[in-house]
């Protein structure tokens, strides 16, 4: 009866546990929404560097443990932009791109940032659009 009782208690902790999980995973999903919107939006209007108010928005999504590590790699990276990624910058894309982990916006904007020559091309504002 005690071990019947006990593995009851278990599975209501172990589902507890998982729908607890579940809705944090959703709500980081969510943040990592809005700071792809805003990543995007600064690669969307970058000319040879972000802006000042810029690197605060990306600075704070860098710090925001709440971010995806994909995400928070991605605005720092975003954010030290000089005409192009420093080197650290497209080290950190090359390893967005080939992860498992990242998502495809994720990949997508790393491969852009990769790619910046003082503005990002015609076809990346176009899918940066997209994605704003």
């Amino acid at each position: 009866m005690l071990v019947k009782q006990t593995m009851t208690f278990v599975r209501a902790v172990s589902i507890t546990a998982l729908v607890a999980l579940g809705s944090l995973a959703q709500v980081a999903l969510a943040d990592d929404a809005t700071a792809t919107k805003t990543i995007a939006g600064v690669l969307a209007g970058l000319n040879h560097f972000p802006s000042a108010e810029d690197k605060a928005a990306l600075a704070a999504i860098a710090s925001d443990e709440s971010n995806g590590m994909a995400v928070r790699a991605l605005a720092g990276a975003v954010a030290e932009i000089q005409h192009a990624a420093t080197a650290e910058g497209k080290a950190a894309m090359q390893q967005i791109v080939a992860s498992d982990m990242a998502d495809a916006q994720a990949k997508t904007l790393a491969e852009i940032v990769l790619n910046i020559n003082h503005v990002p091309s015609a076809e990346a504002k176009a899918t940066l659009q997209e994605m704003m």
